[in-house]
């Protein structure tokens, strides 16, 4: 499996955040700002939710497409790159054993 899409993909939203191109789809987002970004992250999150539970898998992997584009914007506006997430993914490859208890239940609202 090859990763370099998601360099090349990361790569041009960067450049859009740095040389904004009119009738870009990247630039409208930056141009929207921050919660107009967050909104996008929830919403694809919310739609790979209802594709996973409809159990249909190529509406799965195509809305994962589109939550994990959303989150390379979210990225690129918080100042995130790849190598921080690739840090951090290296870092939990190497626990094991790391069933964490579950959570209290809620007993006052």
């Amino acid at each position: 499996m090859s990763y370099d899409v998601y360099e090349r993909v990361f790569a041009t939203i960067l450049d859009r955040k740095e040389n904004p191109e009119e009738g870009s789809y990247t630039t409208y987002l930056f141009d929207k700002g921050l919660e107009k970004i967050l909104k996008k992250v929830g919403e694809e999150s919310t739609e790979v939710i209802i594709a996973s539970c409809r159990q249909n898998k190529e509406d799965v992997i195509n809305e994962y497409g589109d939550l994990i584009y959303h989150l390379m914007v979210l990225m690129a506006e918080l100042g995130i790159s790849l190598e921080d997430i690739d840090r951090v993914m290296e870092e939990r490859d190497q626990k094991t054993h790391n069933l964490k208890a579950e959570r209290k239940p809620i007993e006052n609202l």
